[in-house]
């Protein structure tokens, strides 16, 4: 009877001590998973999708709202689909920004849409229509460029532009319409955030060029942290969103992508400028 008693007991503890071995290491492989998980995202390059043009029911619009992660909207003030565009961006988790017209040096003034910045404008008449198209662009946190060649060129008029931004807590993407662009002098005076755009996708309305265009960013992201490229909705909107819903799960590998305002570091008015040569 005692060697029967016995045996029962060396058996409960046999089982009690599996247990115990398990959960140790069930919550070890739950700890080296999270461990994992928190350390890999840091690790990866960071790639922000900019879509510039949104505002006017543009061709590709709903196409690019299903893009497979988030990216961030740069729509046009004053336009029929405006607020809805912005709505629905931010409603799926992008980032919305004022794509503010301004003039190119080449092109009629026609082209730029209603409220353009054009540098014939005075001070105060400059002042008021970017702060009217920053409260016609529901749930914007920044603002870029729509053409701009000119404007961005002139010290005057980026001056005010970028005083707005600051005063209203906006960052500022200069998309490089211009290698004389005068925005990385002035933000930094001023202490605006501000990012800068490193590839245009399609310039060329063709899946040929944007799917080299993809290559050229991705050579960029071999040397460095940070790559920000900017597509369009409209002629080439439907070429773009195929281009980029096949190219994104090839990246991820590699880069994680984000919304603009993750590269952003700190709040507008500090006076950072990211770094983004």
């Amino acid at each position: 009877m005692l060697k029967q008693r016995n045996h029962g007991i060396w058996i409960l503890v046999l089982i009690v001590t599996l247990a115990l071995c398990s959960l140790a290491s069930g919550q070890t492989q739950a700890s080296a998973h999270r461990v994992d998980s928190e350390t890999s995202d840091p690790q990866k390059r960071l790639v922000a999708i900019v879509i510039d043009d949104f505002g006017n029911g543009m061709t590709g619009t709903e196409e690019m709202m299903k893009l497979p992660v988030k990216f961030t909207t740069a729509i046009m003030p004053f336009l029929p689909t405006t607020k809805q565009d912005a709505e629905q961006s931010h409603k799926m988790g992008h980032d919305v920004i004022v794509h503010m017209p301004m003039e190119p040096n080449k092109g009629l003034k026609k082209w730029l849409g209603p409220g353009a910045l054009t540098t014939d404008l005075s001070d105060e008449e400059v002042r008021k229509r970017v702060e009217a198209a920053i409260d016609d662009v529901p749930y914007a946190v920044g603002m870029n460029n729509h053409m701009g060649s000119k404007v961005t060129a002139d010290e005057r008029m980026m001056r005010i532009v970028l005083s707005v931004c600051k005063e209203r807590g906006l960052f500022f993407l200069d998309s490089r319409t211009t290698y004389k662009t005068v925005v990385p002098k002035i933000a930094g005076e001023l202490g605006v955030p501000l990012v800068s755009n490193d590839v245009f996708l399609d310039d060329v309305y063709t899946e040929q060029h944007i799917s080299k265009q993809i290559l050229l960013l991705r050579k960029h992201m071999e040397s460095h942290q940070i790559g920000i490229t900017i597509g369009h909705v409209g002629p080439s909107g439907l070429k773009t969103a195929s281009v980029l819903r096949h190219s994104i799960p090839l990246m991820q590998s590699d880069v994680q992508f984000v919304k603009l305002s993750a590269l952003v570091s700190g709040s507008a008015g500090d006076p950072f400028i990211l770094p983004n040569p």
